[in-house]
Formats: structure tokens, sequence, C-alpha cells
């Protein structure tokens, strides 16, 4: 059975470089309008919050978590939104510290927790790893909204390797969650992480193949940016409409991003200079 503790830590991680972007932000900063519709940059780390709370009561009180289960089930189409505003207008400095002390439980939660455990899950139940996994790409992907309302772009590290692991699991899901039947056959994956190796899930010889960044994959299957504007190639029919469905989360379709125009395209390649692509310190402060 495989050790969770590479990927609690790397989430514990991820966490952290999220909290060194946020933590100096002014009380205007964190009202920033982010690329989900109606969310500021408050509402993107209390639904973090929020759900980081969620996952503790699905590994410490599976009684509070039913009760979690009922409400979506009674407010399906506004739930994730209500536990976003839950939290969002207090003030940052108790937004901050409420999203610290929630993720610190669950870490604590995780690296006690048995390795075979399951939990419930609004999706299907989780084992630690996984319960891990489906937080680190939920702080990657509303990091990535943070730091675009900021003007910041976050350097990639190889823990998106844990998010490509998902987004490959999580195929068949997809096809369903869209109503279609999942291909029998599994496709060849081969995608090149930020260091330059090469992660590949399936047969060499698979006649469905998705190539490309492992970046590009990450934004497409946490749908933070149109397949459009990715570098990612399909081979086969069954792969091709793969990209256009891929979701590496739980729940319904997402609407996903559209694409840019042109205009934002430019817009978005002068502002990367080097000093916004610093890290943290150098959009703290915008």
């Amino acid at each position: 059975m495989a050790d969770p503790t590479p990927v609690i830590d790397d989430l514990r991680a991820e966490s952290e470089e999220l909290d060194r972007l946020v933590a100096r932000l002014t009380p205007e900063q964190w009202t920033l309008a982010t690329p989900a519709p109606g969310w500021s940059v408050a509402h993107q780390i209390a639904h973090l919050a929020w759900t980081d709370r969620a996952a503790l009561a699905a590994v410490t009180d599976a009684d509070a978590f039913r009760a979690l289960v009922e409400q979506a089930l009674a407010h399906h189409d506004s739930f994730v939104d209500e536990g976003a505003e839950e939290s969002a207008g207090l003030p940052p400095a108790e937004l901050l510290a409420q999203w610290r002390s929630g993720r610190d439980a669950l870490d604590l939660a995780l690296r006690a927790a048995e390795p075979g455990a399951r939990f419930p899950w609004f999706g299907p139940p989780m084992a630690v790893a996984s319960m891990a996994t489906a937080r680190l790409m939920e702080t990657w992907a509303h990091s990535l909204d943070v730091a675009d309302a900021l003007g910041v772009t976050r350097a990639p590290t190889d823990r998106l390797a844990h998010i490509v692991r998902l987004g490959v699991r999580t195929r068949d899901f997809a096809y369903t969650v869209h109503g279609l039947t999942p291909p029998a056959e599994e496709f060849g994956v081969r995608l090149t992480a930020p260091s330059g190796a090469v992660w590949g899930y399936g047969p060499d010889d698979a006649p469905q193949r998705v190539t490309g960044p492992a970046l590009d994959f990450c934004l497409l299957v946490t749908q933070r940016a149109h397949r459009d504007d990715l570098a990612l190639t399909a081979v086969g029919p069954d792969a091709d409409r793969w990209l256009d469905i891929a979701q590496a989360f739980a729940g319904p379709p997402g609407s996903g991003r559209q694409p840019k125009t042109a205009e934002e395209t430019v817009e978005k390649t002068v502002e990367e200079t080097p000093e916004e692509t610093a890290g943290p310190a150098a959009g703290s402060g915008r």
C-alpha cells in the first residue's frame, strides 16, 4: 500500500505557497474579482476553508459529513457558492486564520488516519492519498484564480504529478458525468513535467493518445483554461473527445473557461515580465 505522506507533504507546500501570496494583501485586494464569476479573492480562500472543513468532517466525523451531503442535495445549484459566501465577508485576518486552522487540522487528521482507510465524499469514497490529492488539486486550481486576480504568474512545480494522476484516473468519470459511455481501451498519456521529466500512463503503443505539457493537462482537467489555449495533442476520436470533457473534480460538468481572445493573449504575454513571475512577493502588493 502506497505511503500517503508524500502527497500530504505536497498539499502542505501548495497551501503554504498560496498563503504567502495572500498573507500581505490589503483589504482592497481581498475584494478583487477572480476569473470565477462573482468570486473575489476572499471567496476563493473561503471556498478552500469550507472544503477543508468538509474534508476534515469526512475523515473524522461521518455523521457531520452526512449532514453536509444532505445540505448539498437540498441546495444542489447553490451549495458551492453558499459555502464560499459563508466566510467571504469576514475580515481578511479572520478569514486567513480560519483557513489556516482548518487546513492544519486536516493535515493532522490525514497523517493520523490508517493508510488503508476510505472516507465518504461528494463523489466516490476516497483513500487517504486520494483525499490529499483532491485537496491539492483544488488548492492549486484556486491559487491560479487568485494569482490571476493579482496579476501574478505562479511557476509550476512537479507537485503537478499528483494532479496529472488524478486527471488520468478520472477519465471514465468525465465520460459518465456527461452521459457518455467510457471507452473500453486504455489511452496512452505522455506529459512533460515542469522539470523536463516525462510522466507516462497507459501502453506505449496505445492507438488513442494524449501528449503535451503536464501543466496544460492540469489546467484542462481543473478547467482553468480552454482546450484551444493549451498545447495538448490527442490522437484518436475518443482521446480527442476526452480533451473536450475532462474534469478531475466531483460534481456535475463544469462550464469551464472561454478561449482567450487575440487581445488577451497579447496582453498576457506582455504582462509576464521576470518581476511578475518571480513568486508571491512580487505580486502580493499589486
